[in-house]
């Protein structure tokens, strides 16, 4: 059996202190390419990630979305040959355990899934990890995808596998907090084979631009809401 084709995408904004052990814990027996897509940072963090050994590229505009979008715009530019068979997403804040990539990316290639989600709700997580309006935005969140999707989800975590055949075809379009969402809610609707897979969460490196703050918690909150009714 030929050798899947697996390529990493991390966004990363102002990850000095963590975007390069992200990239040194990933398993690199199984990962083709690392590509790290620095939005908009004004510290170290291009320069970090390309002495762990990625690829970096800039996207000025700030956003989680647009640096996604700006990672698979740069995999659809390569040749065919080089193209993958799956796409990971993972966070630069060292919150995950990037050496659980196998676990993830496993369902795909025993199963024949489509999308896998890393569940921070199925693993063990480290207390602080997670705000309590992080917790409760996740249950209300996939509460919401079941009740209007059909779906079962437990989390909408940052950590996960898609084929990416299966990830072209969501014609993915959010720039921001949205992202995640838009992406299993899509899934859904397409009637993808969907599963979940527990990975383990610790406290992040640095301070979170999203949950720590109060505007940030609010329009991520927002903007997941908007983009589960946008979609019905």
């Amino acid at each position: 059996m030929k050798k899947p084709i697996i390529k990493v995408i991390i966004p990363a904004f102002n990850e000095e202190n963590s975007v390069g052990k992200v990239v040194r814990d990933i398993p690199k027996e199984w990962v083709d390419e690392v590509v790290v897509v620095n939005n908009a940072s004004t510290d170290q963090t291009e320069r970090e990630a390309k002495l762990a050994g990625a690829t970096v590229l800039t996207e000025k505009r700030q956003g989680y979305g647009y640096a996604c979008l700006k990672g698979m715009d740069y995999i659809a530019q390569q040749p065919d040959e080089l193209k993958p068979d799956i796409i990971v997403f993972l966070d630069a804040d060292y919150s995950d355990y990037p050496e659980q990539l196998p676990e993830v990316v496993a369902p795909i290639l025993k199963d024949n899934m489509d999308l896998v989600i890393g569940s921070r709700a199925l693993g063990k997580r480290e207390r602080g990890s997670m705000t309590p309006q992080q917790v409760f935005g996740n249950w209300l969140a996939t509460t919401l995808l079941r009740v209007f999707y059909g779906v079962r989800f437990t989390d909408l975590g940052p950590f996960r596998a898609i084929a990416y055949p299966k990830l072209l075809a969501l014609d993915m379009s959010d720039k921001t907090y949205g992202w995640t969402v838009e992406m299993q809610l899509k899934a859904a609707k397409q009637q993808m084979r969907c599963t979940e897979v527990p990975v383990d969460y610790r406290e992040r490196i640095g301070f979170s631009k999203v949950s720590g703050t109060v505007k940030g918690t609010v329009m991520a909150g927002y903007k997941i809401l908007w983009t589960i009714f946008k979609y019905l």
